[in-house]
């Protein structure tokens, strides 16, 4: 510390100011300590709290400790900070008290009075405690005395304003503790002070700041007021406060220009729109560039003194926060918005100035990283840095074509000028970068000295960039810097080097669908073709840019006249062919087949026509345009039918193909949707809305590098099929636009041809497509002569004359006059011949070709059809009548088939199972007069009816029924209906139905009752024909009678031989059954006629007296109304001989109210067991054991729970009878039993004491 009384000198704004701390009293008492609170007081951060609801921060305390003047204090106006005292200490180390009064107390008063006059409140008293001096002095007072005196005299109200110091030269641990109290002390009224001023000045700031918008408000006064706050915290250590400071500066300067371009402008910015004189970029190896702040303080700097000092403040503040990388995004924009906004405040710059200045200024922030990192770090954050590299690049670039040094001759005198222009405005060199060897300064006066300099750091520049781009996977931008180095190629006439830069950035170009720079890169690339001699390439390169929209009608036809000129010159080696794509000479666009179904027999015409969309702007005159066809055949030998070529064939025979696209092998519509969102960011102290606007969440899926194996770019090369199979069409005039083009041929040999390659030529110059997708086929086909017969309705019904349809395919026969079919006849079915029947001839396309009258000639075996004359691959056809005998099936067939006889009992499930009509297949051999072989055809017919029968007995009255069920979907009118029962009987049958005639509708059933009457023994079965005769109801009179409709069947044993009657009594003293109770049923079964002939069985036995049978009884209840009390079934000995009867009394108990129906009662024949045992047993022993065989012909089994629960009948099985012979049982039949009791039911009333009353009702 310097304690002379010498004025201080001027401050100098560098990284060492600190806070100013003004020292009064005992001066070399302050320079005994100073060294020791000059190293303890930064020792410990003090947590700093801001207002405004800042962050608090922890903050290293340091100090400028001077002397005390007065002229340090600042006066009334003075914003400046850096040279403010934050705060005033008085040390005194006075233990005396004549001494205090002397000359300390008036000092201090005096310190105390210029410290108010100046109204600074930021002051403290340091006393310092001695031990030495107070042994040297036995009339002191005590330390306490002095400090109160001093605390009452300066700091009534402020008493912590005064401390003690304890020996502070000494090690101990009351030093300690005092320095502590002590540091703590003044690092809180530092704090405090440092609290108060700068919210003072914040807020003085933001007042100046709020008045910009009066008359002479002043940037540049501004900017200073802010840059003292930023070197504020910058002297605090606090870099982010001072980067905020700066930041805040350049978005305010950045909101004026931009209002200032839209017309919104501020006086003060005429100051900054002063012309450019000065470009020597970018100031960055030292903090602060006086000479610019200077310059901004006396409101005579540029813009680009502005921005440069701005930015080289805020260069310095990233590098003390290690964040380089910030540094070189941040100088990249700022290059940038610089050029823009000397546009929009229209400063006159000199041509090539701006370049000047932007290129020093990228090597300078490039070099200033480079001094604060090492190569490795600069090579893993390349991505930060090459956008500098590029923009440098860029301007040198710009520089060399302004001073003429990329020019074929080299620089005239006008651009030597223009360069020592350019070069006088970067003045002389800094001093700074005087001693380096590769400064900006030097590399770019080194460049501009000659030709060779220039490119040299041209290319130096251009491929460290590229290799830049393409180590961190940016190859587009990699391709754009590689097309700016063959522009400079072109230009020095190297277009062998040029040529792979334009292939790669068009490859990119084309992969990502940049339309308008595809177009510029191939114009240069043609160029470069062309000086090269790549005849091919260029020829392909001028077909693309002719067809290219985005070129003038000019341009277009210049390198459309380009190919037409090298097509129309005589070729030095004939028959040497340039094959180039088609896709951008023409393209096609749909093709047409006639016959639509592109299907043509062998000697057909075949015609086809195609629509090329020519991309040339003047019409081109074409040679032949040819169509290359592949020839194949059918695997297996197998030959397509004309039939099985039309339903496989597309209609309208139209085929359109998809639009080209070559040029743009990624399609926009692949890409994905714009993911787009609002984005909005707010102030964080008022929450006020900053900015607005769109941001692209996807954007890396719609940016992505499109990368493919193959060439983007139609390959020149596309091999030129050949082979026999062509199609020609010759001197074709293309306009531009859609042309119409036919081609004809004429079918030869049966097989597919698919259209594989269309080509066009003009001249020695070959367009070709080589693959025509989607894949285009027509068909050549040689069809044998084929008969096909079908009806004309779903089915064929017997009986009635049905239409059927005769096609005959001639294929490759012609039919003469003469030929005819020649049809053996069915026994079972006839071929009508209809008198005015027409043969209808079809061509392949059913176009009617003639029709005539149809001759047929009928005999015994063979019907001859003779058939019109008809070329070949044409169509024949007629229709005829067929007719069927009807009859219902043979009886004894499945139980589905129809005319089978069921049981009444079972008609009701049959009905569930649902009907078909019975078939009858008649084949018919048919010669035909193109085949030595007879062809054979099935014809199928459905009977339409369904017939069944059933026997009815009343007692022994006996009723055939018979029952017809229409099946089809016709209405018939059924007459004569008539039942056969033969000759042999003098059995009668009497039709009970009165009508002749009856209707008998769709899916409706009619039914025929006769009765049977005879006098004499009938017999035991009767065999029955019943026919009915029938025609449609719907049409009108048959040309034709039609047989009836016949069905057999055989009635067996349907005399009745029993009559059983059941009765049940109610208990004796009641009227009525009731449930719960036990009734009386009593069987009786009667004999109705004597011995017949159906009785002679093994169950007959004889006596004395009379003839015997043995029958067994069975009550059962299907229906659970009744239980049956005892033995439910028994054998009986029957006496043959009419009006026997025989009781059975049992008895049963009601289970349900109500009319119930009487149990069943069943009769079976008791057959003995013939076996050498059986004489030996007695019948009673059966009757006693019910061990019983049931033979009961098909008819229902009894219910084996209820019988057995009843103890009726038993397995044979048992353990006691194992092994014993067992009786037969055989059901009667169904017309030999008549149960006279059946239907009738007995009223059951309910108990008395039932609480829930059960009621069946039947």
């Amino acid at each position: 510390m310097d304690a002379s009384e010498e004025p201080l000198p001027p401050v100098i704004y560098t990284m060492e100011n600190k806070p100013i701390v003004t020292c009064a009293g005992d001066q070399n008492l302050f320079t005994s300590v100073y060294p020791t609170l000059s190293q303890q007081l930064p020792r410990e951060p003090m947590e700093w709290r801001r207002s405004y609801g800042r962050a608090p921060k922890m903050i290293h305390l340091e100090s400028n400790f001077v002397q005390f003047k007065e002229e340090l204090l600042p006066k009334e106006g003075n914003k400046a900070l850096l040279t403010f005292p934050f705060l005033h200490i008085y040390w005194t180390e006075c233990c005396d008290t004549e001494v205090y009064k002397a000359t300390v107390k008036d000092d201090l008063t005096k310190w105390q009075n210029v410290l108010k006059a100046h109204s600074s409140v930021d002051w403290l008293i340091v006393i310092v405690e001695n031990d030495a001096k107070k042994k040297n002095k036995t009339n002191i007072l005590p330390r306490t005395s002095i400090v109160d005196k001093i605390r009452n005299d300066f700091c009534n109200k402020q008493s912590d304003r005064c401390v003690v110091l304890s020996d502070p030269l000494k090690d101990s641990s009351r030093t300690q503790e005092s320095w502590n109290a002590f540091l703590t002390k003044l690092r809180t009224l530092l704090l405090m002070s440092f609290t108060k001023n700068l919210g003072k000045f914040e807020d003085d700031m933001r007042t100046l700041r709020e008045k910009r918008t009066e008359p002479g408000w002043s940037f540049c006064e501004y900017f200073m007021v802010q840059e003292e706050l930023a070197f504020v915290f910058e002297m605090l250590q606090q870099f982010e406060d001072a980067l905020v400071q700066y930041d805040e500066l350049d978005a305010l300067f950045s909101q004026y220009v931009v209002n200032f371009g839209a017309g919104d402008g501020a006086n003060w910015l005429t100051f900054f729109c002063q012309p450019v004189k000065s470009w020597n970029g970018l100031v960055l190896r030292k903090p602060i560039d006086m000479e610019k702040r200077e310059s901004i303080q006396r409101r005579e700097a540029t813009l680009l003194d502005l921005r440069s000092y701005l930015f080289s403040r805020q260069c310095t503040l990233l590098l003390f926060l290690q964040r380089p990388w910030e540094v070189a995004q941040r100088a990249l924009e700022l290059l940038h918005n610089c050029v823009q906004e000397l546009k929009l405040l229209e400063v006159s710059v000199p041509p090539g100035a701006l370049d000047c200045w932007v290129f020093l200024s990228c090597l300078e922030v490039l070099q200033r990283i480079e001094g604060c990192c090492d190569r490795a770090q600069i090579d893993s954050n390349i991505a930060h840095t090459v956008g500098l590299w590029s923009y440098a690049t860029e301007k040198l670039k710009s520089l060399g074509y302004l001073c003429g040094l990329v020019s074929e001759k080299g620089p005239n005198s006008e651009d030597l000028n223009r360069t020592v222009d350019l070069l006088a405005g970067l003045g002389a060199e800094r001093p700074e970068t005087a001693n380096t060897a590769q400064s900006p300064y030097k590399k770019l006066k080194e460049a501009l000295s000659s030709v060779e300099a220039f490119e040299k750091h041209y290319l130096d520049l251009s491929h460290a960039t590229i290799e830049m781009y393409t180590s961190i996977g940016r190859i587009r931008s990699a391709k754009f810097v590689g097309k700016d180095l063959a522009e400079f190629y072109m230009r020095k006439k190297a277009p062998q080097k040029a040529e792979i830069y334009l292939q790669g950035a068009l490859k990119n170009y084309l992969a990502e669908g940049w339309a308008l720079p595809i177009t510029h890169t191939r114009k240069q690339l043609a160029e470069c073709q062309k000086h090269l001699g790549q005849i091919e390439n260029y020829l392909q390169t001028s077909s693309l840019l002719a067809s290219d929209r985005h070129l003038t009608e000019e341009e277009r036809r210049h390198f459309c006249r380009e190919i037409l000129d090298f097509a129309s010159q005589p070729s030095d080696s004939p028959g040497h062919k340039i094959v180039l794509p088609m896709h951008s000479f023409a393209q096609l666009r749909d093709l047409h087949f006639d016959p639509s179904n592109a299907v043509v027999h062998v000697g057909g015409v075949l015609s086809i026509e195609i629509t090329m969309y020519s991309q040339m702007p003047v019409p081109v005159h074409v040679e032949q345009i040819v169509v290359n066809v592949h020839f194949s055949i059918e695997k297996n030998s197998y030959r397509k039918t004309a039939e099985w070529l039309t339903k496989h064939k597309t209609a309208n025979g139209i085929i359109n193909f998809p639009p080209e696209t070559a040029p743009f092998p990624v399609s926009q519509n692949s890409l994905p949707a714009l993911e787009l969102y609002e984005m909005f960011e707010r102030s964080p102290s008022d929450n006020s809305l900053n900015t607005t606007g769109i941001i692209c969440r996807n954007v890396h899926m719609l940016l992505r590098r499109q990368e493919s194996s193959s060439s983007l770019e139609m390959p020149s090369g596309v091999v030129l099929e050949e082979g026999p199979h062509v199609l020609r069409c010759s001197l074709v005039t293309l306009e531009p636009g859609a042309n119409k083009i036919t081609f004809r041929t004429q079918a030869k040999e049966p097989g597919t041809y698919t259209l594989r390659q269309l080509c066009a030529s003009v001249g020695s110059v070959w367009f070709v497509l080589p693959h025509i997708y989607p894949i285009v086929q027509y068909d050549v086909y040689s069809q044998e002569p084929q008969l096909h017969v079908e009806p004309l309705a779903d089915s064929l019904l017997a009986g009635i004359p049905q239409k059927v349809k005769f096609t005959v395919t001639t294929g490759h026969y012609t039919v003469k006059n003469g030929d005819s079919l020649q049809l053996s006849n069915a026994e079972a079915m006839l071929i009508l011949c209809p008198v005015e029947s027409r043969a209808v001839v079809y061509s392949n396309t059913r176009e009617q070709s003639s029709d005539a009258v149809l001759r047929i000639q009928s005999s015994d075996k063979v019907t001859s059809i003779s058939l019109p004359a008809a070329p070949a691959y044409h169509v024949i056809e007629f229709e005829l009548e067929v007719l069927s005998l009807p009859s219902a099936p043979a009886l004894g067939g499945e139980s589905d088939m129809l005319g089978t006889p069921e049981p009444h009992r079972k008609y009701k499930d049959k009905q569930k199972t649902g009907h078909c009509m019975v078939t009858t297949d008649h084949k018919v051999s048919i010669d035909c007069p193109w085949s030595i072989y007879s062809t054979v055809i099935a014809l199928t017919f459905s009977v339409p009816f369904r017939t069944t029968h059933a026997l009815l007995s009343s007692g022994t009255r006996k009723y055939v029924q018979v029952c017809v069920e229409n099946l089809s979907d016709l209405d018939f009118q059924l007459s004569d209906s008539y039942l056969d029962t033969g000759d042999g009987t003098d059995l009668q049958p009497v039709p009970l139905n009165a009508q002749s005639q009856q209707h008998i509708h769709s899916k409706q059933s009619l039914f025929f009752v006769w009765e049977l009457k005879w006098t004499e023994e009938p017999p035991p079965s009767l065999p029955c024909r019943f026919s009915v005769g029938f025609s449609p109801a719907s049409e009108e009179q048959l040309s034709i009678s039609l047989k009836p409709y016949t069905y057999e069947f055989q009635v067996e044993n349907f005399f009745t031989l029993y009559n059983v009657k059941a009765e049940i009594s109610p208990p004796s003293g009641m009227e009525y059954c009731r449930t719960g109770s036990l009734c009386s049923l009593e069987v009786l079964i009667t004999r109705l006629s004597d011995l017949l002939e159906v009785d002679k069985d093994e169950a007959l036995t004889e006596s004395d007296e009379h003839f015997s049978t043995k029958l067994m009884y069975e009550v059962v209840d299907n229906s659970s109304n009744w239980a049956v009390c005892g033995k439910s079934c028994g054998v009986i000995s029957m006496p043959v001989a009419a009006e026997a009867t025989h009781r059975v009394h049992m008895e049963v108990m009601p289970l349900f109210a109500g009319y119930l129906p009487l149990p069943d009662v069943r009769l079976f024949k008791y057959l003995p067991h013939h076996s050498a045992h059986s004489s030996q047993l007695d019948a009673d022993s059966w009757i006693e054991n019910d061990s019983l065989s049931v033979d009961k012909h098909g008819d229902e089994q009894p219910d084996g729970s209820s019988l057995g629960s009843r103890g009726s009948v038993h397995s044979v099985c048992s353990g006691e009878h194992k092994g014993l012979p067992m009786p037969r049982l055989q059901a009667l039949p169904a017309g030999q039993v008549f149960n006279s009791s059946s239907g009738t039911q007995v009223l059951v009333i309910p108990s008395q004491d039932d609480h829930v009353l059960e009621v069946s009702v039947t």
